[in-house]
């Protein structure tokens, strides 16, 4: 009859272990919901995703501007890279690649060109608007504009948290997770948190990741200075008990060990 009980009792272990094991995998995967079969696609059930919306310029964004132009003399593009004052048949870029900070009140002070609103703008309407200026002393000028300082932070359970720059502008909450190394397997991918500054108002916005919902959210696509929080799952937590619980077990039986020893020299 023990046997049978202790039997019953390890069959029935097995099947709870089994089960928290089966729930416990179900938190982990990626966007759960979305069809695995291609077939799913083909008949027109494709899964939304959010448009991208390009970035808006800020206060102390750094910009890199430069203006080519056609030289005349040698009918090629030159490119000077020199801030100082810019005259007709030269171009202008940021001084060692440092690029203009916007100031607090939202322009940037351009040589010759003067001071520009910039903050608000996109960078392609940035563009346009120094090539208008340009064009007046300057003929058929050449103006790009890029983001310099685009980083996000990744903070929490990650593989390398840390604070990282992006290459230009377009960058979604899986990219800043891709350059952090993904979540551990203790990070909680129901529960990730996005910060964001807006106006001077800090925003908070949290991401379902095992939901293909998460690639609906207007959040989804960052900003410049986007912070991305992972907490630890109860996972973590259970491990890190797990292991104290070992560790004084070890110390326990240590201390056990020496008690025996002493009483038997006396």
């Amino acid at each position: 009859m023990y046997k049978i009980r202790r039997t019953n009792a390890m069959l029935l272990g097995s099947f709870v272990l089994a089960l928290t094991a089966c729930t416990t995998y179900q938190k982990v995967p990626y966007f759960r919901n979305i069809p695995a079969d291609s077939s799913a696609y083909a008949q027109g059930r494709v899964i939304p995703t959010v448009d991208y919306q390009a970035l808006k310029i800020k206060p102390d964004d750094l910009l890199g501007i430069t203006i080519s132009t056609l030289d005349n003399s040698t009918s090629v593009l030159t490119e000077t890279g020199a801030r100082s004052q810019a005259v007709p048949g030269t171009s202008m870029a940021s001084a060692g690649g440092n690029g203009f900070l916007v100031s607090a009140a939202g322009t940037i002070d351009l040589p010759l060109l003067g001071t520009l609103q910039v903050s608000g703008r996109t960078t392609e309407q940035i563009r346009a608007q120094v090539q208008t200026k340009a064009a007046t002393y300057y003929k058929n000028p050449v103006v790009s504009v890029r983001l310099m300082n685009f980083k996000v932070t990744v903070l929490g359970e990650v593989g390398r948290p840390g604070t990282y720059f992006v290459n230009g502008e377009k960058a979604t909450l899986l990219d800043a997770l891709g350059l952090a190394g993904d979540l551990t397997i203790y990070g909680n991918r129901q529960n990730v948190l996005l910060l964001r500054d807006a106006e001077g108002k800090q925003k908070s916005i949290r991401f379902d990741l095992n939901s293909g919902q998460a690639l609906t959210s207007p959040y989804l696509y960052l900003q410049q200075n986007d912070v991305v929080y992972v907490e630890p799952g109860k996972a973590k937590a259970a491990a890190n008990n797990a292991a104290r619980t070992q560790t004084f077990a070890i110390i326990g039986s240590i201390v056990s060990v020496l008690i025996v020893a002493l009483s038997r020299v006396r």
